[in-house]
C-alpha cells in the first residue's frame, strides 16, 4: 500500500471517530478526503458508501447495546424512509444546485445545534423517550426522499430535526440516526456499485481503518460523551460537512 493510501487511511480513521460518537456514519467526510486526494467521483461515491455502511453498522450496535436504541424508536422514521430514499435516489439534480442549497441547510443546522449548546443546561423541557409516530412517519419520508435526491446520508438531515423538534434526547437521536444512516447507505449501494466505477485496491485498509474510528466514537458517544459536548460536536459535523458542500 502506497504512504497515500496510508495517510488517507489514517485521516478517515479520524473523520470516523467524530462523525461515530454522534451516530453519524461520514459519508460526506470521506467525501471530502478523497476529493482533496484527488478520487474519481465515479470511485469516491460507492467507496464513502461502503466505508458509510460499515461505520453505521458498528455505531447502531454499539448504541443498541448501550441500551439507547430501541425499535420503536427507530422505526417511524424508517419505514418510510427507506422506500422514499429509492424514489429520490432515481432523481439527478445538477451539481450547481443540490451542492448549494444543501450545504446552506447543514449549515443552518449546524449553527442552531451551537445555538442550542451553548445555551445553559436545563432550560429546555424533557424529550420523551419515544418520538411522535406520525410526525416521524413524515419526517422519516421527507428526510429519505431528500437523501436519496442529494446522495449524502440521511443522518445528517435526520439528528438536527429530531433535536429542532425535542423528540427524543441526544443519545437517542444519535442511536436512531446511526441506525437510519445502515438502512439508506445499504439500499444507495446496492444501486451505486452496478453503476459507478470500481472501488479502489486500498478499500479494505481504509474500512479497518474506520472500522477502528467507528468503534471508538461510538462507545465514547454511548457511554461517556456528555450531551453537551455531543451537540458540538454534532454542530462542527454539520458545519463542516456544509461549508465542503458549498465549496465543491
Amino acid at each position: 500500500m502506497t504512504t497515500e493510501s496510508l495517510t488517507l487511511a489514517a485521516i478517515l480513521l479520524l473523520v470516523a471517530t467524530a462523525y461515530a460518537a454522534v451516530g453519524q456514519a461520514g459519508a460526506t467526510g470521506y467525501l471530502a478526503v478523497m476529493g482533496l486526494a484527488g478520487l474519481q467521483p465515479s470511485v469516491m461515491k460507492p467507496t464513502a458508501l461502503a466505508l458509510n455502511i460499515l461505520v453505521a453498522a458498528i455505531g447502531t450496535i454499539q448504541f443498541w447495546r448501550a441500551g439507547m436504541l430501541s425499535w420503536r424508536t427507530f422505526y417511524p422514521f424508517a419505514v418510510l424512509g427507506f422506500p422514499f430514499s429509492l424514489i429520490g435516489g432515481s432523481i439527478n439534480l445538477q451539481a450547481s444546485v443540490y451542492y448549494p442549497v444543501v450545504g446552506a441547510i447543514l449549515l443552518i443546522a449546524g449553527a442552531q445545534i451551537l445555538r442550542s449548546a451553548s445555551r445553559a443546561e436545563g432550560n429546555q423541557a424533557r424529550p420523551p423517550e419515544k418520538p411522535p409516530f406520525l410526525p416521524s412517519l413524515a419526517t422519516g419520508a421527507a428526510i429519505g426522499f431528500v437523501s436519496g435526491t442529494t446522495g449524502t446520508g440521511g443522518g445528517i438531515f435526520l439528528a438536527p430535526a429530531i433535536l429542532a423538534m425535542n423528540w427524543v434526547d441526544v443519545r437517542r437521536t444519535a442511536a436512531v440516526t446511526a441506525a437510519y444512516n445502515l438502512l439508506n447507505s445499504t439500499a444507495a449501494l446496492a444501486g451505486a456499485y452496478a453503476t459507478l466505477g470500481q472501488l479502489p485496491s486500498a478499500l479494505p485498509f481504509w474500512l479497518v481503518a474506520v472500522g477502528i474510528g467507528g468503534v471508538i466514537g461510538a462507545s465514547v458517544g454511548a457511554r461517556y460523551l456528555p450531551e453537551r459536548a455531543m451537540r458540538y460536536v454534532l454542530a462542527c459535523v454539520l458545519l463542516g460537512s456544509g461549508l465542503k458542500l458549498i465549496l465543491t
